[in-house]
């Protein structure tokens, strides 16, 4: 029995409404995306891809269209019911970390237990076994400026995943950092998608989206290329290929 997408885009369409009129940035976008892809989007600046990622995960809205989400037309949600899918479905990453500078890792990585009402002695146990499942269990009581670029990403990633997400929505998430710290974060992202996680990546390095299964191309805001990655790459054999730089 074919399994349901997590997402299905119908006719999708954006604009911006300018002095000049309307600015289309995505143009009849039909895609489906099923559970537990992992998905990598390119194209170059101003093709959509941004926004399209900000659409998904319920940040924007399209000016035309249709987007289900498990079943659930994002249109009819209120502004309350857009902000708990949001909160306990969808894990964002972004290219610059955006942690709180002056709390801990434990706290940053609780924050969206904060919002999702979840109890405050619950909270940093959550937050506690994410950092040590992103392989961060010792620093919990560091800052973020105390931990490395590569480690302030993973933060991030457990952050957006301590509310148990079934969608991990990722904006150039290696953009800040060196090529070995890149291809770690890529192998955890791997793992989690291996574990049954949907993960959708956005990026302009086709040496990233080499890692994923399957790679959209947008253009001019239209979807001009969808194509399996049959031969992608796998982020833990890349590491074990430079030893050296490894244990640098």
């Amino acid at each position: 029995m074919p399994t349901a997408p997590v997402i299905r885009l119908e006719h999708l369409g954006k604009h911006y409404a300018t002095r000049a009129g309307p600015v289309p940035v995505l143009k009849d976008v039909n895609l489906d995306i099923g559970p537990a892809e992992f998905v990598a989007i390119m194209g170059p600046s101003g093709s959509g891809k941004s926004t399209l990622l900000s659409i998904l995960g319920c940040l924007d809205a399209p000016s035309g269209g249709t987007y289900v989400f498990e079943g659930r037309d994002v249109a009819v949600l209120n502004r309350d019911q857009l902000a708990d899918l949001r909160n306990r479905a969808i894990g964002f990453v972004f290219q610059g970390f955006n942690l709180l500078p002056r709390i801990t890792l434990l706290d940053n990585v609780a924050l969206p237990l904060v919002y999702a009402g979840v109890g405050k002695s619950e909270r940093p146990l959550r937050a506690r076994y994410m950092l040590e499942r992103v392989g961060l269990g010792s620093y919990t009581a560091s800052l973020p400026d105390q931990v490395s670029g590569g480690q302030q990403q993973r933060v991030a990633i457990a952050r957006a995943l301590v509310n148990r997400p079934r969608l991990i929505l990722a904006d150039e998430p290696t953009g800040n950092l060196d090529t070995r710290t890149s291809i770690e974060i890529l192998a955890l992202l791997q793992r989690l998608n291996h574990d049954g996680m949907t993960i959708i990546l956005v990026t302009h390095e086709p040496d990233v989206a080499a890692f994923a299964r399957r790679i959209l191309t947008f253009r001019d805001g239209r979807l001009r290329q969808d194509e399996l990655n049959v031969s992608h790459r796998d982020a833990v054999a890349a590491l074990a290929e430079s030893p050296a730089e490894v244990l640098a």
